[in-house]
């Protein structure tokens, strides 16, 4: 079975099959990590300068965030290799978990 989807003005596209495969393959997307988060007041976060320390609620074992373009896609673990930084994947994310500010 193949889905059609009309366009303003044009002819109808498929959203099946190996043009719409290829189309979806080609997009970027940016990925982000969510380390923690913070609620100062505004007149803290105005007094801050260099080497200001801004306390986050997570903890140093706590998983993070991976966002796609500022959505959340999974939580995962920060690794280390020599003087890189990156994210092992551990699980899907939840969405509602994520709104509600939890781990």
């Amino acid at each position: 079975m193949q889905s059609w989807t009309r366009r303003p003005g044009r002819s109808r596209v498929s959203v099946q099959g190996p043009y719409f495969v290829t189309q979806v393959n080609a997009v970027n997307v940016e990925i982000s990590v969510l380390l923690g988060r913070s609620i100062l007041p505004m007149q803290q976060l105005l007094r801050m300068g260099r080497g200001a320390v801004i306390p986050l609620d997570a903890k140093t074992n706590d998983e993070v965030w991976i966002l796609a373009n500022n959505h959340p896609i999974a939580r995962g673990e920060i690794q280390i290799s020599d003087d890189r930084i990156a994210i092992q994947v551990t699980r899907a994310a939840d969405v509602y978990d994520y709104m509600a500010g939890g781990a």
